[in-house]
């Protein structure tokens, strides 16, 4: 495996002095948890996904001209609470890609910024158990930079400009239970590529222009929540709405259909001795798919909280 590029390396150092200073209380685009005003939670998380085997349309493969594909990313996150019903979300990821056989040489640089809105539409109390509660989420993303999207699996992303909705609906307990189901719509524009033509689908394009499919996706979450201490169950399938199937001994193309099913487990542990600061441990399994790697995710992280309301006061 290569060495990682030195741009790389330089944002790893500058990020891991971060740590000492970024911020607990993390909530994502994805569950019920919303911050409470005037707080900033912020953070670094680095995920590590891997994967040899693969599904060539519904053939589940290996391919000894790539061998292992490893993906490394080292991502900022920040949640800005405009008050208790409204949430800001950004996330700017930095992706290192690798191969461990053949020639194609892995990618890195940033990729693709995505910025959401979390509302919490409405909270119903559920007698002695806790609330019940509606969130629902507009979000998109831009990519960053011009890397290639026609490099799959070893580019950094799609390139395609996205935007889509989301509804959740949460069920926090008084003693800890926490249950979660969430489903998302995301629109995707188009990609260009540096070539006139290509060929998906079993049509040949004579344009440089990709139109990609519509996602959509569900999950189901469940387990234990209580002061910042989480232990959490998930399951997660996306549909992709159109596109082909990997050609026979060819590359993934970028408006491939890309269906998956993932299981995983989070676990979120307040740190002792240093209040709202806390840590992040995220594991999930790809156990079948369309056109996509059979892979194993493991994602670390630190996040912590700053309470601007309280600091405000005399």
């Amino acid at each position: 495996m290569p060495p990682a590029p030195p741009l790389l390396l330089r944002a790893l150092s500058a990020l891991s002095l971060l740590l000492a200073i970024v911020p607990a209380h993390a909530q994502t685009a994805e569950d019920g948890i919303m911050l409470s005003r005037q707080k900033f939670c912020t953070g670094v998380f680095f995920s590590y996904d891997t994967w040899d085997h693969y599904w060539e349309g519904t053939l589940n493969r290996v391919n000894g001209n790539i061998g292992t594909v490893t993906t490394r990313t080292l991502s900022w996150t920040g949640n800005y609470a405009v008050n208790d019903r409204l949430n800001l979300l950004v996330t700017t990821p930095y992706v290192y890609t690798n191969a461990s056989q053949g020639v194609l040489h892995g990618q890195a640089g940033f990729q693709d910024v995505s910025l959401a809105a979390k509302f919490k539409t409405l909270s119903v109390p559920v007698r002695q158990f806790g609330a019940l509660r509606l969130i629902t989420v507009l979000y998109g993303a831009l990519p960053m930079t011009n890397y290639t999207p026609d490099l799959q699996p070893l580019s950094l992303g799609t390139h395609s400009k996205r935007i889509g909705g989301r509804g959740t609906l949460n069920l926090l307990g008084k003693r800890g239970l926490y249950v979660n189901g969430t489903t998302a719509y995301t629109f995707r524009g188009n990609v260009t590529l540096d070539r006139s033509s290509y060929f998906t689908n079993d049509q040949l394009y004579l344009s440089n222009q990709v139109a990609m499919p519509n996602l959509f996706e569900f999950g189901a979450s469940a387990g234990y929540r209580h002061n910042d201490l989480t232990l959490i169950g998930n399951f997660t399938q996306q549909q992709t709405r159109g596109g082909g199937d990997i050609r026979r001994q060819d590359m993934p193309f970028v408006s491939n259909r890309v269906n998956f099913s993932k299981a995983g487990v989070t676990l979120t542990y307040p740190l002792p001795h240093i209040h709202d600061l806390q840590y992040w441990f995220i594991y999930s399994n790809t156990f079948d798919g369309r056109n996509v790697g059979q892979s194993n995710t493991y994602t670390t992280g630190l996040l912590y909280t700053f309470n601007f309301e309280k600091r405000a006061r005399p």
